[in-house]
Parts: structure tokens; sequence; C-alpha cells
């Protein structure tokens, strides 16, 4: 116990902590405003070098965690910013685009900041308790994964909007499985050792399709005042549902961010939909963060690209050291948001989007070779057409994390 301690007291080593933490804040910064870039790739290579890193190691699992909580935050801004569509296909968008297209994109990134920052406030006081019930209800979750995944898959499946869209929806699910099972399991060679194949799948499914389809489109108009005009209480209760549902993201494997929000849709009032659905979102997305650093603690199972990484370092489980890094790492993301959000619309907003759109295209192909090469460009361009699909099928895409469900139940 007095070696979780010690370093609090040392100024030498809280020194030294500040700095790993900056360090990897603003590696969370470049990943987060990058589309196609994720903090998992930075976190992945940092546990590479960590041996040949004169630090302790917990100083490398502080700036990975940093990466991670910071890259939470500001992963809206190019979600809001790009991939925008032309105002007659905004209905069909998502809801953060409907909102940028209405001129509320600032209000939508402070709705995020602040369903990021409950989440942190949600999350730490409720990690224990959740935990405490997770240790002993988690070989039964384990023994009957495959069966909780597809009761998953039922429900993303069932609360669509159409019978037309519950059957897009598991096509969709089923062509990602495929492709999931034919890919995961690749090693190929690259230029980068971080990440391998998840980086062209995630960035094709998810990335592309929305671009594409935003060629041509009108990209950011002109934005109005920031003033959030969603009341305090449905922003409390969308935030404390996206939370809780980023709980089951932190302890079940398979199950993202965006997952975490569908489940969280009962709670939110309906007549704050697209606000809502940003705030639990980011609420989900920033508090699995959290729970899944407690997973790893108390299971020992590596939940998130991040939290591989600090295990693959083995970075000591000094948790509360590492708690205060991550509420540190948030009044970071959260500032930062707040600071770089509305100049990034604003620099969008006047670019030529079809050439914008086309540029990050480019990149999120560089991307792919540098993680996966040859063979992840090739899986990019598979995974950005099957992400096209679901749309025109008036489906959701979040039926597309069936390249990690899938493999999951067939275990």
């Amino acid at each position: 116990m007095d070696a979780l301690v010690r370093p609090v007291v040392d100024p030498g080593f809280s020194a030294a902590a500040l700095a790993f933490l900056l360090g990897g804040a603003s590696l969370g910064t470049v990943s987060g405003l990058v589309p196609g870039l994720h903090a998992n790739n930075f976190a992945l290579l940092l546990a590479g070098f960590a041996p040949s890193i004169p630090a302790d190691p917990l100083l490398v699992g502080i700036a990975m965690l940093g990466a991670g909580v910071v890259h939470s935050f500001l992963d809206i801004v190019p979600a809001l910013a790009l991939g925008v569509p032309d105002a007659a296909t905004a209905v069909a968008a998502l809801p953060g685009h409907r909102l940028v297209v209405a001129g509320r994109g600032r209000e939508a990134l402070r709705l995020s900041a602040v369903g990021s920052g409950l989440a942190v406030a949600i999350a730490v006081p409720l990690s224990v308790p959740i935990t405490w019930v997770m240790v002993r209800g988690y070989p039964t979750v384990r023994a009957h994964l495959p069966l909780l995944l597809a009761g998953v898959v039922a429900f993303l499946v069932l609360t669509e909007s159409s019978k037309r869209a519950a059957v897009g929806g598991l096509v969709a699910f089923l062509a990602s499985a495929t492709l999931g099972l034919a890919t995961l399991d690749v090693d190929p060679a690259a230029p980068l050792d971080a990440g391998g194949v998840l980086a062209p799948l995630f960035a094709g499914l998810f990335g592309a399709p929305v671009l594409v389809d935003a060629i041509g489109g009108d990209g950011v108009p002109p934005q109005a005042d920031a003033r959030i005009t969603m009341g305090p209480r449905d922003l409390g209760v969308s935030a404390g549902a996206g939370s809780l549902s980023g709980a089951v993201v932190g302890y079940v494997p398979g199950v993202s961010a965006a997952i975490a929000a569908v489940a969280a849709m009962p709670a939110i009032p309906p007549s704050e939909g697209d606000r809502g659905f940003i705030v639990a979102t980011s609420g989900a997305n920033t508090a699995n963060t959290i729970f899944a650093l407690f997973a790893l603690v108390a299971l020992g199972t590596p939940r998130t690209g991040v939290t591989v990484a600090i295990d693959r370092a083995e970075v000591p489980f000094a948790l509360p050291i590492l708690l205060v890094s991550a509420a540190t790492a948030a009044a970071c993301g959260f500032a930062l948001l707040l600071a770089v959000g509305d100049a990034y619309l604003r620099i969008v907003g006047n670019a030529n989007y079809t050439r914008l759109s086309v540029g990050v295209l480019v990149l999120l192909v560089g991307l792919s070779f540098a993680f996966a090469g040859a063979f992840g460009v090739g899986v990019f361009v598979l995974a950005g057409a099957l992400g096209l699909v679901p749309p025109r099928l008036a489906a959701r895409r979040v039926h597309l994390m069936g390249v990690l469900i899938g493999p999951l139940i067939l275990g």
C-alpha cells in the first residue's frame, strides 16, 4: 500500500506524472482531432516502446490513460465537422449532423463536453459498487457471453424504426460479422505495429461512408450562438443514462459506446432526441474509459485499446493515482473541446467541402496502410463499401459492430 501512496507525496514523481499526463493529453488531442486516428493506436505504440523508456511504468500508464480520456472528449469535433450532408438529406443523417445543419453545432459541442464531464463525475463513485457486483457476477456473464451478446443484437434489431430497417440491420450485422471473422485473426505486415486490422476496419465501417455520402454536400453552414437549450434535468438524465450504459461497455466485450447510447435511448426525453443522444453517447464514451480501468484492475481483463496497452506495458495498478490522472485529463479535455471546437467548425465551414472529404478519405487510406499494410487498405475499401449499406436500408450503422460481436458469439 505504501508503494501506491508514495508518489502522491513525492514532489519529483508528481512533476513527472504531470509532464507525462500532458504528453498523453497532447497525443489524445491529435488522435481526437484527426479523423480515423484513435488514442488506442498511440497507446499501443507507447506500449511497444515502454521497455526502452527510462521512466517508471506507472508514468507511461498515466500518459496512455490521459490520451484515452482526452480523445473521448475531442473525437466529437471531427465527427460533427466532417461528413455533414446536404440540408435536403439531413433527416437521414446522424443526430450531431442534423444539429450542425440547423446551425446548432456549437451547442452540440458543449452538450458533448457537459455529457463527458458529467460522466466522469458519475462514473468514478459508481465504479466501486458496480465493480463489486461485476466481480461476483462476471463468471456467470463470461459463461453466457454468447447468449448475452445475441440478446444485444436482438435488442438493436427489434428497436429499429420499421420492419425494413430491422431487416437492414440484421443484414448489416451478418455481413460485418462475416468481415470480422475473415480479417480479425490476420496479422499483416505493416510499417507500424499498433492496432492491426482494427484501424482500417473501423475507419472503413464508420468513417469512410459518412464522408462518401457527404461529397457534394454544402458542408458546415454558419453556426448560431453556443447557448445550451436543453434543460438541466434532461441534461442530467441523459448524461446519467449514458454513464450507466458505459458501465456495460466497460465490462462486456464487443459492446461499443454507440450500442450503449442506443440502450440509453429509452431514458432520454423524447423532446430532446438529438441533443440527448449526443449527451448520452459522449457520456458513455468517456465513462467507458473509467469503467474499463476498473475492469482491468478488478478482473484482469482489458476491454479497450488503452487498457490493453496498459496491460502490455505492465503498468502498476496504482488506482488512486490513475483515477486522479483520469480526472485531470478530463478537465484538460473539457477545456480543449471548448477552445478548439468552434474554430474547427469555422475552418471546415470555409473549406472546399468536396476536396476536404476526399482529402480525409486519402488520409484514412494512408492510416490503414500504416497500421495494416496493403492488406489494411483492402480491408478499408471493403469495410467502406459495407458501411454504405445500413443507411440505404434505413438502418442504424451501429449494427456494423457485428464485426466484433459476431466473432465473439462464435467463440
